[in-house]
């Protein structure tokens, strides 16, 4: 056999066929042993007619030289074809370093549809991304697209939802020692660059942030108890004849709201109270000019303002904020989110600290508010409204504070998230990392060298316009009368809705809502099933009432 013969694979027809030797050792050597030949065989037909006498090694060199000459016509094309937003050409520029940065920022969101590059919408990271360029930090050549300057957000803020710190990371050119303030100089207002800070290469301020502070501000006349004969007061009422010593008398509200029905009295006759309590709201079409209609909106004109009149007392403060430290610990917040089953191991979130702090009058329309700063590891969806919520609720209701802790059990159980309208990220924590950045000789990441500036910001652009927006809109009032006129178990039949030919709200029901803050829009299932219809979801007002909920099997 000559050695040509040699060189080839030979297959008998008792042997496996090629297709046996793919992806195996065998099959990759009879490859290379092919290639081998075949490289042999044409060696001369790739040669060039003058470099034959050269031999092998000219061709290669002489196929390298073009290679390197097609990249460079290549990369000299790229360049002269670099354009801009509008496709027109940008011209080349002194290039100058770049650092990994992580830049502090706080921020509106009022106007603008949340924190992530979205176009063609407006966000807050397109005006910083704008704003960079204009004020030199990025170069133009790396204007249209954040990805070559390896942006990256520690926490992703909704629409409308604020921030009074928060972190990007990205590479900056920061040779000018101003270019803080020429950044600041190009952005609007209600978005404020608090420092710039020299990180190594390898930082992500999302993967490397230990905690967050979150903040929510409610008005105190939230915690006051439910109206008389509404749904929820009268079951609660009714469990404590059923199952006394559970829920104490709450003395307090009982003489707010005495003092509320006075008042209405001195307002309205007896005869317009009645027509006002049997006054049904049409949810699709109404004349405003109903006489009855515009005595219901005088009603709670004068229900909003007596509640914004309420000032807490030291006690309900305390419950409440007794309440809250529940939370803190390692817990299994399932009934806290959407879409989390009990066994999901990823539903134990661990809450640092909870605090509120003293209650503090403002507005015009004096209403007095707490602030409610909590700090935890990490958030899940909803989390903290529904946090916020079920502390509010069993604080109103003076249900035993150790229903918070059942709450963690394996029962599903419908908690209502709160309005959006009172949180905001307030900052996140970098404590494990600082260590690290310090040992590399860069300055840690800390918001407290900026708190005075922030507390002015957050004031100004933050506080009063969520202060505004409740006074205009009556957020949390409409929140809380929702809840507790809710009932879970009524349903108007479809003959009902026929006969009547429109839509009927419950007929306790306030005149505007905020139904989507619910779970569920008064279903006529008292246990309807969760997302995932692995179990079905109670209702939360008998987890509030003196009867609470026992495990179902």
């Amino acid at each position: 056999m000559s050695e040509e013969q040699n060189l080839r694979p030979v297959y008998d027809d008792d042997q496996p066929g090629e297709d046996t030797y793919k992806r195996g050792a065998i099959y990759k050597q009879t490859r290379s042993r092919k290639a081998d030949y075949e490289d042999g065989e044409n060696s001369e037909k790739r040669q060039k007619p003058n470099d034959t006498d050269n031999g092998p090694t000219a061709v290669v060199t002489d196929l390298s030289n073009e290679k390197k000459e097609t990249r460079s016509k290549d990369k000299d094309e790229s360049v002269a074809l670099a354009v801009d937003a509008d496709g027109n050409p940008i011209p080349q520029e002194v290039r100058l370093p770049k650092r990994k940065v992580a830049v502090m920022i706080g921020y509106c969101g009022t106007g603008y549809h949340g924190m992530q590059y979205n176009p063609p919408n407006d966000t807050i990271e397109k005006e910083l991304f704008e704003a960079f360029v204009r004020a030199g930090a990025i170069s133009k050549a790396n204007s249209t697209d954040l990805k070559k300057n390896g942006f990256q957000r520690a926490a992703r803020t909704d629409k409308g939802v604020h921030a009074g710190g928060n972190v990007i990371s990205l590479k900056l050119i920061i040779e000018d020692p101003e270019v803080k303030e020429k950044i600041n100089n190009e952005l609007p207002d209600q978005i404020r660059v608090w420092d710039i800070s020299r990180v190594n290469k390898a930082f992500d301020c999302r993967k490397m942030c230990s905690s967050r502070w979150y903040e929510y501000l409610l008005p105190t006349y939230s915690l006051i108890g439910p109206k008389p004969s509404t749904y929820l007061y009268n079951e609660i009422e009714a469990s404590k004849k059923e199952i006394p010593n559970v829920i104490q008398d709450d003395v307090e509200s009982a003489q707010f709201w005495e003092a509320f029905s006075t008042e209405a009295e001195s307002k309205f006759t007896k005869e317009e109270l009645e027509e006002i309590a049997a006054f049904v709201m049409p949810k699709d079409s109404f004349d405003e000019n109903n006489e009855t209609y515009q005595k219901s909106k005088a009603f709670k004109k004068l229900e909003a303002e007596h509640k914004r009149a309420y000032r807490i007392s030291k006690e309900r403060l305390d419950r409440f904020r007794s309440a809250l430290k529940q939370y803190e610990g390692t817990f299994n917040f399932h009934n806290f989110t959407l879409g989390k089953d009990f066994n999901d191991p990823s539903a134990k979130r661990f809450m640092k600290q909870i605090t509120v702090s003293e209650p503090f009058v403002i507005g015009e329309a004096k209403t007095e508010w707490v602030s409610i700063k909590i700090h935890g590891q990490s958030f899940m969806l909803h989390q903290i409204r529904k946090m916020i919520s079920m502390a509010t609720l069993i604080t109103r209701c003076f249900s035993p504070l150790e229903r918070i802790r059942q709450a963690y059990g394996q029962e599903k159980i419908n908690i209502p998230k709160a309005p959006a309208l009172g949180l905001l990220l307030e900052a996140p924590v970098y404590d494990g990392y600082n260590t690290r950045l310090q040992e590399f000789g860069y300055d840690p990441i800390d918001f407290s060298k900026y708190q005075s500036e922030m507390d002015t910001f957050k004031m100004k652009h933050i506080y009063d316009k969520i202060y505004l927006e409740e006074v205009n809109e009556n957020v949390f009032n409409a929140f809380f009368s929702y809840i507790d006129t809710f009932n879970p178990s009524y349903n108007i039949s479809q003959e009902q809705q026929q006969l009547k030919g429109q839509e009927l709200q419950q007929p306790s029901q306030a005149v505007e809502l905020v139904t989507e803050d619910l779970e569920q829009k008064a279903p006529s299932d008292p246990t309807p099933s969760d997302e995932k219809g692995k179990k079905p979801q109670r209702p939360i007002f008998d987890f509030l009432t003196a009867r609470g909920i026992q495990l179902q099997d």
